[in-house]
């Protein structure tokens, strides 16, 4: 639909509780409302889930954006069910993100996109909701953070377990666990082991099929437009939709689908914001230039000594392998720890300091998100080191300073992957 279409279809009155963009970054305009719009890109699996479909007093759902025709007709379906209204339709995300009605641009297609469509938001003067992981490579998440300060918009990374809700297979939430380790009662360097105990392996085998044979594009795809940035290669269903992971052009296997949901955590734990680890090992059979295959064990040594060490496929070592340990104690599963009298020594100290959690309201009052843009992309390249370790299956030194591989010019080269024309950060 065109513009003057989705306003006749809008009617005069909705139009006043519609927040334009340009009222959240120009200091010329009033708000009529203190309703924001947003706009999906992406509706075929997480982006029509019910945790971010959503339309409310406080974000109302005004556009949804898709390559596939069937997914984009069942997004407006349930919009018009669940909501009792119809949102705009768009083939081209860039339409999307230019459309004036909308505030906030929501990113849940496949990671091979998430750079350009953040870049594209950022510069539109739109805010980002951007699932994980941030983005593909570690290039692509230096030109998002760029692009956000840049632009001065709000960045949201989609995982949370750094603020709120029961940390994986821990039993606890982050916050006493964080609570234990700046009290130093660990000691210092600390071991996070994530295990299978954690859950860490549900989708371990999300792996993809060697030599695929082509088959025909299904008629509701615009497959060149699925690819967009990514190399071309023949049509399978394989390749794209709810198997898309386990293909390197696209995403990281298991890794990449869940390991910002496990990392970040731990990143906010031991204090890494700010850095990232100095090498990380691999233990995996040789991978297929295409296809993500399986690995054993990824182990991250930062420069102060500590480790997150990953088990993968053969590791059996469940709930005996502590999730810290440090020089003076140990933290198991369950919160479970070896030093005496724990919680209460830890409900003596004082809390974390407050994270801003409520995204509508940091878009109100331009404040960072609690997992934004900067400490995002610290823990998206935690995943992406391993990411370009498991492709060459060899041992890799970063420096987190110049985020680049040290004296590795084939890793180097994983950094900042070309785009297939005519697509360019």
């Amino acid at each position: 639909m065109k513009r003057r279409e989705f306003l006749k279809t809008m009617g005069a009155a909705s139009l006043f509780t519609i927040v334009p963009s340009r009222v959240l970054g120009g200091p010329k305009h009033v708000a009529p409302s203190d309703q924001l719009t947003k706009g999906i890109i992406g509706v075929g699996g997480i982006g029509r889930s019910s945790y971010h479909f959503t339309s409310d007093e406080r974000c109302r759902l005004v556009a949804v954006c898709d390559v596939d025709k069937k997914h984009l007709e069942q997004a407006v379906n349930m919009a018009k069910e669940r909501f009792h209204d119809t949102p705009v339709s768009y083939h081209d995300f860039r339409d999307l993100i230019h459309d004036p009605n909308v505030d906030v641009v929501h990113i849940a297609t496949p990671p091979h996109w998430h750079a350009l469509m953040s870049v594209e938001a950022a510069k539109a003067g739109k805010d980002i909701w951007c699932e994980k992981p941030m983005t593909r490579t570690i290039g692509e998440g230096k030109r998002v953070m760029e692009a956000v300060k840049q632009n001065n918009r709000i960045f949201r990374l989609n995982t949370w377990f750094r603020f709120t809700d029961t940390f994986y297979g821990l039993g606890t939430t982050v916050e006493p666990l964080k609570k234990l380790v700046d009290s130093g009662m660990l000691g210092w360097p600390l071991k996070v082991t994530v295990s299978g105990a954690t859950g860490f392996t549900w989708k371990f085998f999300w792996v993809g099929k060697e030599n695929l044979q082509p088959e025909p594009v299904p008629a509701e795809l615009d497959y060149d437009m699925w690819l967009g940035p990514a190399p071309f290669k023949p049509y399978n269903v394989h390749r794209t939709h709810q198997t898309f992971r386990g293909y390197w052009d696209y995403d990281g296997g298991g890794l990449g689908d869940m390991g910002q949901h496990y990392l970040d955590p731990v990143q906010y734990i031991l204090g890494k914001d700010n850095t990232s680890p100095i090498k990380v090992e691999v233990d995996a059979p040789q991978q297929h230039p295409d296809a993500i295959g399986i690995w054993r064990k990824i182990t991250y040594t930062y420069e102060d000594g500590c480790q997150i060490i990953l088990e993968g496929e053969g590791f059996e070592s469940g709930d005996n392998v502590p999730y810290i340990e440090g020089p003076k104690g140990k933290v198991f599963k369950g919160f479970q720890c070896t030093i005496p009298d724990v919680m209460n020594k830890l409900a003596e100290l004082p809390d974390p300091a407050p994270q801003n959690t409520d995204f509508i309201n940091c878009i109100k009052t331009r404040q960072k998100f609690a997992l934004n843009e900067v400490n995002g992309f610290r823990s998206a390249t935690i995943v992406n080191m391993a990411v370009c370790a498991l492709r060459l299956n060899r041992t890799l030194r970063f420096d987190p300073e110049k985020l680049q591989f040290i004296g590795d010019d084939a890793a180097n080269a994983l950094i900042d992957q070309p785009m297939r024309s005519p697509w360019r950060l």
